[in-house]
């Protein structure tokens, strides 16, 4: 019971700091706090259903739950016999750790707080068609989120978020709880981009306490006269579990080829950011793409990190494998 009472109660502040975050940016020149909802208790068993409006644990935005996906979770964290971190284990990719099952969720951003947080609100992205002048598209305020980063909470608005589809893929149902259920748009888009949307791998590590969270997506496969490019995008999550402050400096990854090529690239920061983790702000998250001319391959690597007090580190980015999938030749990316 006591276990039960402190839970509830680092929930409870974890929730006012989140929405203190959320609800005091809004503007330079003065603050205001407004109710958003009502906090319901997390749960400790079971899913959300579709229609579930949540407070991100770490990030702090409003969202609301379209479905769930089932994943294997892959943590070089959880003590297991495991080969040592030299470049020799690539071809082990996810072997020598055990995965879990975990449950994620595709979520809705609402679109007033993507200016805020520390993530990358355009990072789901899918190849165009074949015969299309654009290589990629991307929807916004669409993201990926953990059971455990769920904080759920009620309200009577019957528009409580602000995203183009909200309306497209939920209806309000007075009588149901929660009170918005999946349109049939929802259930169509989800079946149609399925195999572009589907999170199946997370792999997580920890270095100095600062942890790396990796999800790779198949993107597809495109081909010209002379060769075939497969695509992946992947989601990077850094958070420093510390107190220190510390801030990325540099990147440096292996990319392995099935065709038997291997890739270095080394440059400063990432997506054009050096990102500062600090007891405030201890989360970043972005999504970068990588192709390769062969169906499969892994990548691995490590993040430059200065500490405050300037010690410098190497933080691991645990290797993952890129994966293809076989496509129906009938079927086309979308997004709605």
């Amino acid at each position: 019971m006591e276990l039960i009472v402190g839970l509830t109660k680092r929930l409870k502040k974890s929730l006012l700091d989140v929405s203190i975050r959320i609800l005091t940016v809004q503007s330079s020149h003065y603050t205001r706090l407004a109710e958003v909802g009502r906090l319901e208790t997390p749960k400790v068993q079971g899913k959300y259903d579709t229609g579930q409006l949540f407070l991100h644990r770490v990030f702090g935005y409003r969202g609301v739950v379209l479905f769930p996906w089932l994943a294997r979770v892959y943590d070089r964290d959880v003590p297991n016999k495991r080969d040592s971190h030299d470049d020799a284990n690539f071809s082990h990719v996810g072997k020598e750790v055990k995965g879990q099952t975990h449950t994620f969720y595709q979520v809705l951003i609402d679109s007033r707080d993507c200016p805020y947080i520390r993530a990358q609100t355009e990072a789901v992205t899918f190849l165009g068609n074949q015969d299309s002048s654009r290589s990629l598209y991307a929807i916004p305020g669409l993201d990926y989120v953990a059971h455990e980063d769920i904080l759920p909470y009620t309200t009577t608005e019957k528009q409580p978020l602000q995203h183009e589809l909200f309306d497209k893929f939920l209806m309000y149902y007075p009588d149901k709880d929660p009170p918005f259920g999946a349109q049939e748009t929802l259930r169509a888009w989800q079946k149609k981009n399925h195999p572009w949307l589907e999170l199946s791998d997370v792999h997580k590590e920890t270095t100095e306490n600062v942890r790396i969270t990796v999800i790779p997506f198949y993107m597809g496969c495109r081909e010209s006269q002379a060769t075939s490019v497969f695509w992946w995008r992947y989601c990077i999550r850094l958070e420093n579990l510390g107190d220190l402050t510390v801030q990325l400096r540099e990147r440096h990854w292996r990319i392995f080829s099935l065709s038997g090529t291997l890739e270095t690239v080394r440059g400063r920061g990432v997506v054009g950011q050096e990102p500062v983790l600090s007891s405030s702000l201890p989360a970043f998250q972005y999504s970068s793409h990588v192709s390769l001319q062969a169906p499969s391959g892994h990548m691995w690597g490590t993040f430059r990190m200065e500490r405050e007090d300037g010690y410098t580190f190497d933080c691991r980015i645990p290797p993952f494998s890129l994966e293809s999938k076989s496509e129906d030749p009938g079927t086309t990316t979308g997004v709605m």
